[in-house]
């Protein structure tokens, strides 16, 4: 499966922490993420990445991209919920993709540990059948 991770600031090392409690899982996918997150994910855990612009800069838009070519199979998007920002219609325009090509999206903890282990039991093997030409796939 295609993973996707992106985090705001202040989730960034609550990311770090969840991808190093289930590196194990991650280990077996293939995982891109904004470039910062990137960054600290992969030396936190070894992870290989594929990173993309900061959210900021267009990674957002890049992931977009991903989600409508039918490239990632679910997104890992911790959002601070407190903080007006001005990319706020960047973020929308990409979970309205997820909604749109029915990509699973977690958006905080709680919602990314039920994700990852309905991964690790197969749930979202589904992914395989839209999916099947096993695009940027290991």
């Amino acid at each position: 499966m295609n993973i996707a991770l992106i985090a705001h600031d202040v989730k960034k090392e609550l990311m770090v922490q969840f991808c190093i409690a289930y590196c194990g899982v991650l280990s077996r996918h293939n995982l891109c993420a904004t470039g910062t997150t990137g960054k600290l994910v992969s030396e936190a855990t070894g992870l290989e990445i594929v990173r993309f612009l900061s959210g900021k800069q267009g990674g957002y838009q890049q992931i977009g991209a991903r989600v409508a070519c039918n490239e990632i199979d679910t997104l890992l998007f911790f959002r601070d919920p407190m903080t007006s920002k001005a990319y706020e219609m960047d973020q929308a325009e990409l979970l309205r993709l997820c909604d749109v090509y029915n990509i699973p999206v977690a958006t905080n903890i709680a919602t990314a540990e039920a994700l990852i282990h309905s991964l690790e039991r197969g749930d979202l093997d589904w992914r395989e059948i839209v999916n099947p030409k096993g695009v940027h796939r290991r």
